[in-house]
């Protein structure tokens, strides 16, 4: 049976953006295949690893016989990567096995029954439902997505929170070490809803998104969150727990404030960090009047010393940080000029853009 004959383009575009969910290694087998849907005049792919689910499919010109099986999503990508472009896939059923031909090109993958194929549940109780511009929602997401923890004992921050409140939607992201957050303006007045979006998910999720003014659909419920744009619909199960409150982390009494520009800061950054301890990563900052010493030894006593004119009037101070968390905001935060501002010695730092008034960031300072 003849599932579909298309462009290789028009089945490697959806089947792409489905398949970097799945995991290299499952103890259920048909969590590495995709669920293929032939519809009367649609084909879809859905993957999912139980947590997150995403379905992606693209129209067909002839109609045809409903039909789903699942095959192995990483050799079926594989193989339609290696046929020349613009080449005409089939992909027909035989028995227990899927044909991919292509010119004179012939592959047999095994296949394993639709019905065994898992899906998400649809949500119980009531959903939030908001739209916003793709280009918007991937700011809003690289503005804070690095400072999530990777794999911290404490499950809840190894995600993002979604709050939507008093008619904005924020974001915010902590490792237990720094804090990003950023906020954006939403048009209509919705319920307070909150969040926390598994880190899986975000890092996908920015992947897909694309830089267009086309709408992305979001729906928050209790236990899920949805996201529908363009042909990708993105399902993701949530973090049970509560995060941390971030609003008694933001610094608001710091009087200890400098402004540079953010390359400069950054290039010198990157130059300091060549010589600081391996393990700690710690660089100093000293200030004084009018000049920045960005300072870092390590274990053999080598030790670097960068020293920047900078328009400063405040209290003298020796703080320590790790140089990877300062060098994560100023790439992944554009803006000509970064804010930086202090407290003491042992209390946190707040860095912030003139040109993005709406994002914070803080990070803990370390002894050296």
């Amino acid at each position: 049976m003849v599932l579909v004959k298309a462009k290789r383009d028009e089945l490697l575009g959806p089947l792409s953006a489905v398949s970097g969910i799945i995991e290299r290694r499952h103890t259920l087998p048909i969590l590495s295949n995709v669920l293929i849907d032939r519809g009367a005049k649609a084909l879809s792919f859905l993957a999912t690893d139980i947590e997150i689910q995403i379905t992606s499919g693209t129209p067909l010109e002839q109609s045809g016989e409903a039909h789903a099986v699942t095959v192995g999503a990483r050799k079926l990508v594989d193989i339609l990567r290696a046929l020349p472009d613009g080449a005409e896939v089939t992909l027909q059923q035989q028995d227990k096995r899927m044909l991919v031909k292509a010119g004179k090109s012939r592959f047999s993958l095994q296949t394993l029954p639709a019905e065994d194929f898992p899906r998400l549940s649809k949500p119980a109780g009531e959903v939030t439902r908001f739209s916003l511009e793709q280009k918007t929602l991937r700011r809003l997401l690289g503005l804070v997505q690095y400072a999530m923890a990777q794999q911290d004992i404490r499950y809840y921050l190894n995600g993002l929170l979604m709050l939507v409140e008093d008619r904005q939607l924020k974001l915010v992201a902590t490792d237990g070490h720094r804090l990003a957050f950023a906020s954006m303006a939403l048009e209509v007045d919705l319920p307070r809803q909150e969040v926390i979006v598994p880190r899986k998910t975000v890092i996908e999720l920015s992947k897909l998104l694309a830089d267009t003014e086309d709408e992305v659909r979001i729906e928050l419920s209790a236990t899920q969150a949805a996201l529908s744009f363009g042909s990708v619909e993105l399902v993701s199960k949530l973090v049970d727990g509560k995060f941390p409150d971030y609003t008694r982390v933001i610094p608001t009494q710091h009087k200890n404030t400098l402004t540079l520009d953010r390359e400069v800061l950054r290039q010198a950054l990157l130059r300091a960090a060549i010589l600081s301890n391996e393990k700690f990563r710690g660089v100093r900052w000293v200030l004084s009047d009018g000049s920045l010493k960005i300072v870092s030894s390590n274990a053999e006593q080598e030790e670097a010393q960068e020293e920047l004119e900078v328009t400063y009037s405040g209290d003298s101070l020796d703080i320590g940080f790790n140089v990877n968390y300062l060098l994560d905001v100023l790439n992944n935060v554009p803006g000509r000029s970064v804010e930086c501002s202090f407290g003491d010695s042992s209390s946190s730092a707040l860095v912030t853009y003139p040109s993005e008034q709406n994002f914070k960031y803080v990070v803990m300072p370390m002894r050296i």
